[in-house]
């Protein structure tokens, strides 16, 4: 596969702003779409975790994290979309053409997804008071967790496939044979793979300290519970942390230019050094995990070391396809188009932002209260303003839609 090839896969109208800005954006949004995934990997593990288990406590977190799972999906799908988006616009001609050779999987993504939620949502229906009566309908969790698992692995596989385009002639006509049927995974890397998706136990492990944290302040809570969340997060960070960071290994072992990327980036050492301190650091602050900084600061050290990872996950991409390839993604040719990007930046800002900032503070106040939640007038304005904001947003999509097409 020649450079040039390459390039006349693009799209000649060019990206409507510096690669670069995307480049970024991408990793940006990747960072929280992977958090999120990880949030719902290590959340549904412990709700199954719980609902086989006869003790009190498992139980109890249990049926927390079950609502937890289920909202971490509609969260991870939401941000999901931006990545994928900003590959499919810097990357076209390897994102499209993992995807042709995959199509079936690729369909298929859609309807596993939306079945493995619909599994979680019926399991969730028929626990609803999991932490006091027996368990029902076991099976669709389990279902829904393997599932869960397979589509994080196709996403993983057609990610995995676009860096090798050298192998993209031999998977379209094996044998000089047109394989056109699209129904195969060609290239995978299970430790690349597991590296991410097991990232969900020190993630979980983050989460539960900062739950403890939260629900400390709640009337009637009890103490031993208290403990037992701690504990039980303490474990997660540190024995997750040691598990990532053995596949880790074997992923750079088995990856040249990871390797060599190790070797000449410090960007590549730090996240190295940040997964070591996510696992000893509430060992490291011990008594302070009790405070609101020590708690909740470990969220802000965990979305860190996400973001510096997802950031060498980059880096990477970027170095095989320019120093195997020759393709450079940031000479992609620009056509400055200041509305679409002006857009983009107040929807994820100012519409996205107004909006998760309003849910945040509900679910935070509703969660303290005792009986029925009543929001403050200044809240009830907030929440009266994001509404018009979304119905602004709506209707200036149709009337862009509509004049777009008139024209």
């Amino acid at each position: 596969m020649t450079p040039e090839l390459l390039y006349s896969l693009r799209d000649v109208a060019g990206v409507p702003s510096h690669p670069l800005v995307f480049l970024i954006l991408g990793v940006v949004t990747f960072a929280l779409h992977i958090i999120a995934v990880q949030v719902l990997v290590g959340a549904s593990a412990l709700v199954l975790w719980g609902a086989l288990s006869s003790s009190d406590y498992p139980r109890r977190l249990a049926q927390t994290l079950l609502v937890v799972a289920k909202v971490a999906v509609s969260v991870a799908v939401v941000l999901g979309v931006a990545p994928l988006l900003f590959v499919q616009v810097t990357y076209d001609p390897f994102w499209y053409t993992s995807n042709v050779l995959s199509a079936w999987w690729v369909i298929g993504f859609i309807v596993i997804l939306t079945l493995a939620y619909l599994l979680l949502y019926y399991f969730y229906y028929r626990n609803h008071h999991l932490a006091t009566q027996p368990t029902s309908s076991i099976f669709s969790l389990m279902v829904s967790l393997v599932l869960f698992w397979t589509v994080g692995f196709i996403m993983h596989t057609l990610t995995y496939q676009m860096l090798s385009p050298d192998q993209w002639m031999q998977w379209y006509a094996p044998n000089q044979t047109i394989d056109a049927s699209g129904t195969k995974l060609h290239s995978y890397h299970l430790a690349r793979y597991g590296f991410f998706m097991l990232l969900g136990l020190p993630v979980i492990g983050c989460f539960i300290i900062a739950y403890r944290q939260y629900v400390s302040e709640c009337i009637g809570i009890q103490r031993d519970y208290l403990h037992w969340l701690r504990v039980l997060g303490m474990r997660l960070m540190l024995s997750g942390g040691g598990v990532v960071l053995v596949v880790g290994a074997i992923w750079v072992a088995t990856t040249p230019s990871l390797f060599t990327q190790l070797l000449t980036q410090p960007l590549s050492w730090l996240a190295v050094a940040l997964l070591v301190l996510v696992s000893v650091a509430p060992t490291l602050l011990n008594r302070k995990l009790n405070s609101v900084w020590g708690s909740y600061g470990l969220v802000g050290l965990i979305v860190l070391t996400v973001l510096v990872i997802a950031t060498v996950r980059e880096l990477e991409r970027f170095a095989i396809l320019k120093g195997k390839f020759g393709y450079n993604t940031l000479d992609y040719k620009v056509n400055v188009d200041w509305y679409s990007t002006t857009m983009f930046f107040v929807t994820f800002a100012l519409v996205g932002g107004s909006t998760l900032a309003y849910y945040l503070m509900i679910a935070w106040q509703a969660g303290r209260t005792e009986g029925i939640y009543t929001p403050s007038p200044a809240l009830s304005r907030l929440g009266n303003w994001v509404i018009g904001m979304m119905v602004v947003w709506i209707v200036h999509f149709f009337v862009l839609g509509f004049w777009v097409w008139w024209r």
